[in-house]
């Protein structure tokens, strides 16, 4: 298991940044080592992978991108629960073998896959037999996310796209929106914390609250220990841009806004949208890679 920590150089951010995307470790279309390529001829000079509540591709990512000359950051994107809501936290530069953090991808884990057979079983009452073998084939024996069982059900030729496959039985209020424990947000900032990363709150506005909910959220978050907010995730207009760093000034305690982070989400390459590379920040952020940059070349 590949355990290092990176140090942030002048070299590092001398390309393109992107701190949040997927692999086939997760719910993402390409191997680790070939989303580092994809990122290194997008011209990524510093990345993170933050597959879905788990470090299991890491080292084959860490691997390439030392090849590669593409600085990594050993990342998570963790599932929490606020409320009643369920958000994601995004671990940055964690210490895989900690135990904190093994003990929150182990619990996610068994969740993931309790649900996973529950979203079967419901699929099979249904007619669509062989639900789990398949979603799980196509999961590569990692986690095996409502994705994987979307794309299990193209493949069979039970819906003719992913997006019919969400719309008709996989998304919220469908018969695979099925409800999970999960930890809540504090317990899920303690553990990247305790793992020496930064705790950083995924696409604030993927959620669909109100502005005055999306406040008390990142409220919350910073409270509980969150370090950063994701400004800019995938390609969006400046107004969003805008409206999110308000937010965050407006949400502010003691000792003023969370950091700003940045990513694509890349999935998949037939998604322009996220492409890796594609995001930049406003030049009058400060970024959270501060936290671990210094001024010394490779």
């Amino acid at each position: 298991m590949y355990t290092a920590r990176s140090v942030v150089t002048d070299d590092a951010i001398s390309g393109q940044v992107d701190l949040h995307c997927h692999s086939t470790a997760s719910d993402g279309i390409l191997s680790p080592s070939a989303l580092v390529s994809r990122a290194k001829s997008a011209g990524v000079t510093l990345l993170a992978l933050t597959d879905h509540d788990t470090v299991s591709g890491i080292a084959e990512a860490a691997e390439a991108a030392a090849e590669q000359g593409v600085t990594l950051l050993p990342g998570v994107e963790f599932t929490a629960r606020w409320g009643r809501r369920v958000v994601h936290i995004v671990g940055l530069n964690v210490d895989c073998m900690s135990a904190a953090l093994v003990e929150a991808v182990s619990v996610r884990a068994a969740l993931r896959r309790e649900r996973a057979m529950e979203i079967a079983c419901r699929l099979e009452k249904r007619g669509f037999v062989g639900a789990f073998e398949g979603a799980r084939r196509l999961a590569s024996g990692d986690e095996i996310g409502r994705p994987h069982f979307a794309r299990w059900m193209v493949a069979e030729g039970h819906v003719t796209d992913t997006a019919k496959a969400f719309k008709r039985y996989l998304g919220a209020g469908k018969i695979g929106d099925v409800m999970v424990p999960w930890p809540d947000l504090a317990e899920t900032v303690a553990s990247i914390e305790a793992a020496g990363g930064a705790a950083v709150l995924a696409h604030p506005l993927k959620y669909g609250l109100t502005r005055t909910r999306l406040q008390a959220l990142l409220r919350d978050f910073q409270q509980a220990g969150g370090t950063a907010a994701e400004v800019v995730c995938g390609q969006q207009n400046p107004v969003q841009t805008r409206e999110i760093l308000q937010l965050l000034v407006q949400a502010s305690h003691g000792e003023g806004p969370l950091l700003a982070s940045l990513g694509s989400d890349f999935h998949q390459p037939d998604q322009p949208w996220r492409a890796l590379g594609c995001v930049r920040l406003p030049a009058d952020v400060e970024p959270v890679w501060n936290l671990w940059q210094t001024g010394a070349s490779k």
